[in-house]
């Protein structure tokens, strides 16, 4: 289930895994059907207003955008319509074009089956479950992992002090299990336990670690995360 609209600091990674699940369940689909939901998923990345659930846009733009007749348009807007993906907000009139809204809600429910396929960490995600999916590294609970060694003194280290002072549950669960895997130049890889790991480092914490990295050298210019 979708728990957070795609607004705010996490939208990016939140935008990003609504487009992959529908776009992997479009090609699951026929021809027709596939077809159908890329021209949506068209209107979604060109024209959609995530943070209002906005989509104003005539229907002669859109057959352009699509290589079609206007005529192809509305019948696949209705189409559209008709699975519950588009709402119509506000009917058009007098030369205004037809406000629709989209029910994220909906499209998610839709695509749900196709999730595994897209790989564990991503269903695990969007689930919300309270439990890790097999094969992954659990969340740490109860004792708060202690202060980092930082008598190596590489910018790692010294980094992961500084995030252990600023937030420790954060760290516990999920930055004290990062390991400096090397650095070239100005971009610094670190190695997570698990692709779950991996990924959801990459979606919710890369920006912080690499603030943090700057306060301590600020020639890194980039953080890689592999697992």
């Amino acid at each position: 289930m979708l728990v957070n609209k795609p607004v705010g600091r996490n939208a990016p990674a939140l935008k990003y895994d609504i487009l992959t699940a529908v776009g992997t369940f479009a090609l699951s689909l026929d021809k027709g059907q596939q077809r159908l939901v890329l021209r949506f998923m068209t209107l979604l990345t060109a024209r959609y207003n995530w943070q209002r659930n906005e989509l104003a846009v005539g229907q002669r733009e859109i057959a352009n955008m699509w290589f079609v007749d206007e005529r192809t348009v509305k019948r696949e807007m209705a189409k559209l319509r008709g699975l519950g993906w588009l709402v119509v907000k506000r009917q058009g009139a007098r030369g205004r074009v037809t406000e629709y809204g989209v029910d994220l809600e909906r499209i998610l429910e839709d695509t749900r089956n196709v999730w595994p396929a897209i790989g564990p960490d991503f269903d695990h995600r969007m689930q919300a479950g309270d439990q890790p999916p097999k094969n992954v590294v659990p969340l740490m609970s109860g004792t708060a992992a202690p202060a980092p060694d930082v008598s190596d003194g590489t910018e790692w280290s010294l980094t992961k002090a500084i995030l252990h002072a600023e937030d420790n549950a954060t760290y516990t669960a999920w930055i004290q299990a990062l390991s400096r895997e090397g650095r070239a130049s100005g971009r610094l890889t670190l190695r997570a336990p698990s692709r779950f790991h991996a990924n959801y480092v990459v979606s919710h914490l890369q920006q912080r670690l690499f603030l943090a990295c700057q306060e301590v050298d600020p020639d890194i210019n980039a953080i890689s995360i592999i697992s």
